[in-house]
């Protein structure tokens, strides 16, 4: 699931909510975000995230740095239990400000605001050959849905990307939200539908209990600076074939309460 700007192909996707206490930061969540992306369009593309925060900057993206394989290592350790057919599912501040910040984060470069209708008037800040259309109807789609919240434009070619990561003071610190809106073609997304799937779904806290989740093996020669946003222990499943078009999340004390259970409840939350 990802919302493009134009003709796009997402698959492969790992998504991972975490929860915890930053010394520095206070309590923060956590989320990893990576695909595989084949740009359609004729010209340059991007993906828009939308993130449960009021208070987002550059600062707030984290390099992985030589740690590439951040996600795949948690999703190597829930995979043994977890990589079967999906099953049924339920559904269910900070001043914002039109200034724009442009900056380049691995493959992409990044443009993120609070104000999405403010993002054209940024647009020429990116390189030519990655600046892509922002249509007006999708920008406003998400002004008015997700009002002075974060929206980060992704702007890509046709590369292998590492994981994004990034870090911020949620909106519900007791609700864990992953961005997993699904339309590939610029255009609005249809909270209607049904999207097909291809989603490893992680979660993390730092305050699971004794034998809590799966131990995740983290690469040894890893950052402290990394490190110490990242969980030792996850719990997740695969997602396949067809789902209504939402947002995965799960409460934090329904996240703790689901530490070993391979039914883990997910829910995708549509709002109306």
């Amino acid at each position: 699931m990802c919302v493009s700007m134009d003709q796009a192909e997402f698959s492969g996707t790992t998504l991972y909510g975490g929860r915890l206490r930053h010394p520095v930061h206070g309590l923060i969540h956590v989320l990893g975000y990576q695909n595989t992306a084949v740009n359609l369009a004729d010209g340059p593309n991007a993906m828009l995230l939308h993130l449960p925060t009021y208070r987002m900057s550059q600062d707030n993206f984290l390099s992985v740095g030589s740690s590439s394989d951040v996600l795949e290592r948690m999703v190597d350790a829930v995979r043994p239990i977890s990589a079967r057919a999906p099953a049924d599912m339920d559904w269910m501040g900070w001043d914002a400000t039109p200034e724009v910040q442009v900056f380049e984060h691995d493959i992409y470069t990044v443009l993120l605001a609070h104000t999405p209708t403010a993002l054209p008037a940024a647009l020429a800040q990116v390189p030519e050959h990655k600046r892509p259309r922002l249509g007006e109807a999708l920008l406003r789609f998400y002004e008015e849905r997700y009002p002075g919240r974060a929206v980060a434009v992704c702007c890509f070619d046709n590369a292998q990307a590492k994981p994004l990561l990034m870090w911020y003071p949620p909106i519900d610190p007791d609700l864990l939200t992953l961005p997993a809106l699904d339309c590939h073609t610029g255009d609005v997304p249809d909270l209607s539908s049904q999207v097909p799937v291809d989603h490893w779904v992680l979660f993390g806290t730092d305050e699971a209990p004794k034998e809590w989740g799966f131990p995740v093996d983290h690469d040894e020669n890893m950052r402290h600076d990394l490190r110490q946003f990242l969980p030792s222990t996850v719990v997740g499943r695969y997602f396949g074939g067809t789902l209504p078009n939402g947002d995965f999340s799960i409460g934090h004390e329904d996240l703790l309460a689901s530490g070993l259970d391979i039914d883990l409840d997910i829910d995708v939350v549509r709002r109306t």
